[in-house]
């Protein structure tokens, strides 16, 4: 069984995404970060950089102890190697899946978060933040487009973790206001990726609980965004 400390974010549904696409079974533990739950003693035994998410394997193949994994990418690994699903095993592929991960959480990920953050949550508008971050995430988008113009998918030929790492930040664009649409390449790899059952179903998870303005609650911005102001 696999713990799931989650909550319902890109970066989150990530690991939601691979544990459908797997068929392991897991427990969703949620963790409220709007209030501060990330902070308390418990998550950080398992997260030590108080981010969601995290697991905790209780059944792992090579130990008597529950083994605890934080960080996506790692996650992402982790589960690949212990279904021996989502990651080639070729070198030229295997190799290819873990740049484009590490391409994600370095780059697309994080760019992606902080022009949303600028653009979406910041109380007052900072024109040159919006734009230096929407230059980036447009120039990553065309790093995207021309990788999957005679790839398929990421790693080349087959769906793998670095699909998966991506998915759920590129599905923000019409937050962001990204033209998709417009990258043709990557659009026809999204619409694709969209078409999984298993995909669905882990982007599904926790929506309920989303909380589209969290800068309306002055408690939670303080939380997430440092901010004094509502």
């Amino acid at each position: 069984m696999i713990d799931l400390y989650f909550a319902p974010t890109p970066n989150g549904w990530k690991i939601s995404v691979m544990l459908e696409e797997c068929g392991l079974p897991y427990s969703v533990r949620g963790v409220h970060i709007g209030k501060g739950e990330q902070f308390s003693e418990e998550f950080l035994a398992i997260s030590p950089n108080n981010k969601i998410p995290a697991i905790v394997d209780t059944d792992p193949s090579d130990s008597d102890e529950p083994i605890s994994v934080f960080e996506t990418g790692a996650i992402l690994v982790y589960l690949a190697e212990k279904t021996g699903q989502f990651l080639p095993t070729s070198t030229l592929e295997r190799k290819s899946a873990l740049e484009w991960l590490f391409w994600q959480v370095s780059g697309l990920g994080p760019s992606m978060g902080q022009h949303g953050h600028f653009k979406l949550y910041a109380p007052d508008p900072i024109d040159y933040a919006i734009s230096r971050y929407r230059r980036e995430v447009e120039r990553l988008f065309g790093v995207l487009e021309r990788r999957l113009a005679d790839h398929e998918f990421l790693a080349g030929q087959h769906y793998s973790i670095a699909d998966m790492a991506c998915f759920p930040w590129v599905q923000t664009y019409k937050a962001q206001s990204i033209d998709l649409p417009g990258y043709q390449n990557a659009f026809r790899w999204y619409e694709t990726l969209k078409q999984r059952p298993a995909l669905r179903r882990g982007m599904a998870v926790g929506r309920e609980q989303i909380n589209r303005r969290p800068q309306d609650d002055p408690a939670a911005n303080k939380i997430l965004f440092g901010n004094e102001r509502a």
